[in-house]
């Protein structure tokens, strides 16, 4: 008898900070499955840096459209923010030799 293991659908959240405006990042895209996959996609398009964490992409998916995330998320989405930070500055160095 052979099982197979069900892949569960990947899930994409999109998260937004402007420390100008907002007191905390806030969802600005969730998904599951195919809506995940074009989350995703549009954020290589645009150049997004992604990372990918599928234990906290599965708590922020439980938050609704323009909710900002919960204090206990702050460290781990900060240390998110840090490693996009870097990635930015990374490019614009790039750029720069160009």
């Amino acid at each position: 008898m052979s099982y197979e293991k069900k892949e569960k659908p990947k899930t994409a959240v999109a998260l937004a900070y402007d420390p100008n405006e907002d007191g905390a990042p806030k969802v600005i895209a969730s998904g599951k499955g195919v809506l995940a996959e074009k989350i995703i996609e549009q954020a290589k398009e645009n150049k997004i840096p992604v990372h990918e964490d599928d234990k906290l992409a599965e708590t922020l998916s439980k938050l609704e459209i323009g909710e900002m995330i919960p204090p206990e998320l702050y460290e781990v989405v900060a240390e998110i923010l840090v490693f996009v930070d870097a990635m930015d500055k990374i490019k614009a160095k790039e750029r720069s030799k160009k």
